[in-house]
């Protein structure tokens, strides 16, 4: 499965990129990576990788090629941003930071990544140009979703989302370190801002996820989508 990313901005020039979905880390392809992706480079504090086996982080090696194409460009550029995924195709006129928001998000949750693999279930249901009301409920609806085939199939079922607070503090750290590793390499252009809005949304579960889910729930709760079952 493949989600392909078509970027083009106001002089024309396209990017285009296929995402695989289903992709292992692959030696070969961090051959001429630059140094920011080695693993030690800013190496996550929960990271479980070991860098004598690991020589490249996988997710930064899965980014560095967008991150190279936009260095430098200007977070408010517009662009035109084309997303073909298996189901549908979407578009929109959006600044460079949105259009490489969804793409970079893609990118790191399908990485070989042992942490950022946790959201590969979001990156299977790809919403690109989501808010941050959208992400939250697709968020805690998938996770409701596992509770559900927990509770099936004899497992603790967590109702309460205290595994899911938990799994973006997680992910918070690698969010972290990440930052301090692309920092420099970003300079402040588009890349930057993409990775702190990226990084926002993911905050805002391990943050404030009851103040989040307050703000979702008139769209559950409205009178008007209450059924009788009688």
């Amino acid at each position: 499965m493949t989600i392909d990313y078509k970027i083009t901005l106001d002089d024309n020039h396209e990017f285009n990129y296929r995402v695989e979905l289903d992709r292992s880390y692959d030696p070969q392809q961090a051959g001429d990576a630059p140094r920011w992706t080695r693993l030690e480079h800013e190496q996550c504090s929960n990271c479980p990788l070991n860098k004598d086996l690991h020589h490249h982080c996988p997710a930064a090696v899965d980014l560095y090629r967008v991150i190279e194409d936009f260095r430098g460009l200007p977070a408010f550029q517009k662009a035109k941003v084309r997303v073909i995924t298996a189901e549908r195709e979407y578009y929109k006129e959006v600044s460079l930071e949105a259009g490489l928001r969804s793409l970079l998000g893609v990118l790191m949750a399908t990485s070989a990544c042992p942490m950022l693999c946790r959201l590969k279930p979001m990156a299977l249901q790809h919403l690109p140009f989501a808010s941050n009301q959208e992400f939250i409920l697709r968020t805690v609806s998938l996770y409701l979703m596992r509770q559900y085939y927990n509770l099936r199939e004899g497992r603790h079922a967590d109702w309460e989302l205290k595994g899911l607070i938990k799994n973006y503090q997680q992910l918070q750290l690698v969010n972290q370190a990440f930052w301090q590793r692309i920092l420099a390499t970003c300079e402040g252009d588009s890349n930057l801002k993409a990775f702190l809005s990226f990084f926002s949304m993911a905050s805002s579960v391990s943050y404030s996820l009851e103040a989040q889910l307050s703000k979702i729930r008139p769209l559950v709760m409205s009178t008007s989508s209450e059924f009788s079952l009688s």
